[in-house]
């Protein structure tokens, strides 16, 4: 298997960072992190399935290595997302793929297959997201992702990241580890923080109903697989049950032993992905 490998392209005026797995293969998996993480989240499940597809895993604008955004109010909202996504896959020459999204990652997967790419998005898999979030959630990730904590030590940021991402579920110690050091940064004054722009969640005061998506999820015509963690407080069991019978009448799977959003780092979780996007 050929090594990843990671790249820049310029994509509506703002340069985005991506990570590349198994170049080379036929078919495209894009692999899109959640809110305030980068796409070095994907890693382990890029690299399984890097062995049957070429996995890109970008860091939207304003996260990990890419640009952050001169006009956050303008900028940090899912229809920009969409159409970086857009101007990405056609520089890199991607006709169709496959899309696997976690949180936000499956937010803007989901409006391109009912928009900008729709028909070239060939299958879609969303993980812990849905086209109607809980609102105690969405304040909950509102509240630490607006004002990022920093720390004297990168020990300390890793502390706080297995405080707040528990509900990912198991990562071994060197995930924990690899996980803190590709979305940490240093401040001006030599402390650590996340690596994102705390503007992102400008988001949220300048397009309040990016994440209510039912109309566009209703148009979706494509097999959809919704991967649910057990005790997700974003995505409610009646939500994805919603998912279920509506729309494109998604594959329903419960991950035991997460919430929001499982981490897609189990040889249970990659065998539910690689049986749907292989069906």
């Amino acid at each position: 298997m050929t090594a990843p490998t990671s790249n820049y392209l310029v994509c509506l005026g703002r340069e985005l960072h991506f990570m590349e797995w198994g170049a080379g293969h036929a078919e495209t998996v894009v692999a899109w992190h959640g809110l305030a993480r980068t796409g070095r989240d994907m890693d382990p499940i890029a690299a399984q399935l890097a062995a049957r597809f070429r996995v890109v895993c970008p860091d939207t604008l304003g996260r990990g290595l890419s640009q952050w955004s001169p006009d956050p109010a303008r900028e940090y909202c899912l229809a920009f997302y969409v159409q970086q996504a857009v101007a990405l896959l056609d520089q890199l020459g991607i006709e169709r793929c496959h899309w696997l999204g976690t949180s936000m990652g499956g937010a803007i997967g989901l409006a391109a297959a009912a928009g900008a790419l729709r028909g070239r998005i060939r299958r879609l898999v969303l993980n812990d997201i849905g086209p109607e979030l809980a609102p105690a959630a969405l304040e909950r990730i509102r509240a630490y992702a607006g004002s990022p904590p920093a720390f004297a030590t990168v020990s300390e940021l890793e502390q706080y990241f297995r405080s707040v991402y528990k509900p990912y579920g198991w990562l071994p110690d060197a995930q924990w580890r690899a996980l803190t050091e590709s979305s940490a940064r240093r401040l001006p004054d030599g402390r650590v923080t996340p690596h994102y722009d705390p503007a992102l969640v400008q988001q949220f005061v300048h397009h309040p109903d990016d994440y209510t998506q039912w109309e566009a999820w209703d148009r979706l015509d494509l097999p959809v697989l919704v991967l649910r963690g057990e005790t997700s407080d974003l995505l409610l069991p009646e939500v994805a049950e919603a998912m279920r019978v509506r729309g494109p009448r998604a594959v329903v799977a419960t991950i035991p032993g997460c919430g929001h959003a499982p981490a897609l780092n189990t040889p249970e979780q990659y065998a539910l992905v690689e049986r749907f996007l292989a069906a």
